[in-house]
């Protein structure tokens, strides 16, 4: 089947997936590192502000395609549950010899 095979920036591509077709691995990686670094460089800037200025605002991340802002009121209903605590017998089968 040809279009199986097809790159991702084809016309087939973007037709069925939009923006989200010209996002590959790469992409999303660089974006990463932009946020990490605009995180690291907001942090430097927020611990050397004097005592009597307000710190600078957080840094926006960069917009990734397909995911939400979280700006809408109807984010924090698909929030991720808190994780069960680990107990003994869970790290004692983790860490097993097979």
């Amino acid at each position: 089947m040809l279009l199986r095979h097809l790159p991702r920036d084809s016309a087939f591509a973007r037709a069925l997936h939009g923006e989200e077709s010209a996002w590959g691995l790469g992409e999303h990686l660089l974006a990463s590192v932009v946020d990490h670094l605009a995180i690291g460089n907001w942090l430097f800037t927020s611990a050397h502000t004097a005592e009597g200025e307000s710190p600078p605002d957080p840094p926006v991340p960069v917009p990734r395609p397909g995911v939400d802002d979280g700006d809408d009121e109807g984010a924090a209903e698909g929030a991720a549950e808190p994780a069960a605590p680990v107990g003994e017998q869970d790290l004692a089968w983790f860490f097993a010899d097979l």
